[in-house]
């Protein structure tokens, strides 16, 4: 069981990882290669509508074929995903082909590794087991751009050469380890609009989905073109960008783990003011780049803001879903999938027009999407009064 268990940790870690290897080295390629700005967030979008769209068919085919296949069929796919990039820097065609591949078999290994730990588990761990791969999610956004931040300094490809061999070697562990599991539940399916959605819209859970997507476009905006600021700024390096993002990742999870956990019951939507606020006001800080000092510094502010908004978000939805979680975690998910779709290529578009004002245009946003929160106080049409 104990070995079943890391593995499975060990392939959403890598999934994430990947995800976050690429910050510190996309930027660079792209400059490299005399590619237009706007590709870097084209690349981030396309892996993440390739993951999106095909969840729910991986979810379906993860309980039909089993959860052992999908698992090395998505091990072999992502792995092909890295070798294409680190191969194919000479051709935007291929790079945008192997984010491609990189998200579609990123959302087959999801939905395997889900199924398979909810197979796993019973009533009374299944939190603690889901609170294990969550964990390893989160190492994986921390480390990924250290990791690629640190090897691309050594050579550009070597983060994806790196990556490809890892989830190989992974490969061949799952192949020989890996038991299929007696099926007790089903895949995650990640529907792209779930059953019965349309509905919640007539009530105040509303504006939390709207900012839900506020909050996750700022950030997959600010992933896409931080570097691209900072190199025009101060000349920032893949090393430093990911030293940068591994700091700001430890401070996310000290928010997560510290401070989100003390807010009082009743008291969310004051704590989401205060984070949007403090979101804004490392955007803010960020225009005025004169140093690496202040460049780690205003995205560890933006951090803080961004991740308390992001738990205190998920929290205060379940509260006001009114028995109908299921239904609101879905559209919430829907949401932030929406604005890490959107948020890459339109900052990355705002970059090529306004690269001085980009983040203060994203700052003016962060204030103004206060105003939903805001809205969500005032409305008294709360799906709890529903019986």
């Amino acid at each position: 069981m104990k070995k079943t268990l890391f593995i499975l940790m060990s392939i959403q870690f890598l999934v994430y990882l990947g995800f976050g290897i690429i910050i510190p080295v996309l930027p660079e390629v792209i400059l490299q290669q005399n590619y237009h700005e706007v590709h870097v967030g084209g690349l981030l979008t396309v892996y993440s509508l390739a993951s999106f769209f095909t969840a729910p068919l991986w979810g379906m085919l993860s309980d039909r074929v089993g959860r052992k296949t999908l698992i090395l069929v998505g091990l072999v796919g992502f792995s092909l995903s890295f070798w294409l990039f680190s191969l194919f820097f000479d051709s935007l065609f291929m790079l945008y082909l192997s984010r491609v591949v990189g998200g579609l078999f990123s959302g087959a290994l999801y939905a395997a590794v889900t199924g398979f730990a909810a197979d796993l588990s019973n009533e009374e761990n299944r939190n603690k087991y889901m609170g294990f791969l969550g964990m390893s999610i989160g190492l994986g956004f921390i480390f990924g751009p250290a990791i690629g931040g640190v090897l691309g300094h050594v050579n550009l490809a070597l983060p994806f050469t790196a990556s490809a061999l890892l989830l190989l070697l992974i490969f061949v562990y799952a192949l020989i380890i890996l038991k299929e599991p007696a099926r007790t539940g089903e895949a995650n399916k990640r529907a792209l609009l779930p059953k019965g959605a349309a509905s919640l819209w007539s009530y105040r859970i509303k504006y939390l989905f709207l900012f839900s997507f506020m909050v996750t476009f700022l950030l997959a905006g600010l992933e896409a073109t931080f570097q691209l600021f900072q190199i025009e700024r101060i000349e920032i390096t893949p090393l430093q960008i990911g030293y940068l993002f591994m700091f700001s990742g430890f401070v996310d999870a000290a928010i997560q783990g510290g401070v989100v956990r003390r807010i009082k019951n009743g008291t969310e939507t004051k704590w989401l003011l205060y984070a949007q606020i403090m979101t804004a006001i490392g955007l803010f800080m960020t225009v005025f780049t004169h140093s690496i000092f202040w460049a780690g510094l205003s995205l560890c502010v933006f951090t803080a803001g961004n991740a308390l908004a992001r738990t205190t978000i998920v929290s205060l939805t379940s509260k006001e879903s009114g028995g109908r979680y299921g239904t609101a975690a879905g559209m919430a998910y829907s949401m932030d999938n929406l604005g890490r779709i959107i948020g890459p290529l339109l900052f990355a578009w705002l970059f090529t027009v306004q690269p001085d004002n980009i983040y203060v245009v994203s700052g003016v946003l962060a204030v103004l999407s206060v105003g939903l929160i805001f809205s969500f106080r005032n409305s008294t049409k709360s799906l709890k009064n529903v019986s």
